[in-house]
């Protein structure tokens, strides 16, 4: 994997990074299909097309691969109230974190999130944009099996990113 490739330079950074983010998962709450709606919504927003598509693709085996792609569109209307709450609070911390107000933290709230949950879980997404960050820096692309493996919904909702053009128009060997 081009990814895997990349952070074995350092492997210790990749390391470190993964155990916090699984100790920012765990001290949210968050459950798998609950992590693929930040992620997807966060990558998305982001215009990461690896984590789009790896995000994507798990969060289809949660909870279908209509549902992931409308997410990854950003089409909320599917989701249940905590997951629209989770979609649109990983895409605010994308777009303008210093624009995000009391308002949109109450959303989480009444959502049913407790504070200590809002922070891990905003930590959680802003660690997954530092792993996008660094990956699309430095030109990691997903890989033909990546594609290959998305759900048909996830990859045609994927048009932004490293290779997306690439595999939309057959180059790429998807």
């Amino acid at each position: 994997m081009e990814g895997s490739r990349l952070w074995a330079h350092v492997a210790e950074l990749h390391d470190g990074l993964f155990a916090l983010l699984g100790r920012a998962a765990t001290a949210a709450g968050l459950t798998v299909r609950q992590r693929g709606v930040l992620v997807a919504a966060a990558a998305a927003a982001r215009g990461d097309s690896y984590c789009s598509l790896a995000w994507g693709t798990k969060l289809g085996r949660e909870a279908g691969g209509e549902l992931a792609a409308a997410v990854l569109r950003g089409s909320d209307d599917e989701l249940a109230p905590e997951d629209r709450a989770l979609a649109r609070w990983a895409r605010r911390v994308v777009a303008d974190p210093n624009a995000i107000g009391e308002t949109d933290v109450q959303e989480l709230r009444d959502a049913g999130f407790t504070d200590a949950q809002v922070l891990a879980l905003t930590a959680y997404v802003a660690l997954r944009l530092a792993f996008s960050t660094v990956n699309d820096a430095l030109g990691v692309r997903p890989e033909p099996e990546l594609v290959r493996g998305a759900p048909d919904a996830v990859r045609q909702a994927v048009t932004w990113g490293r290779g997306a053009e690439e595999w939309r128009r057959g180059e790429s060997n998807p």
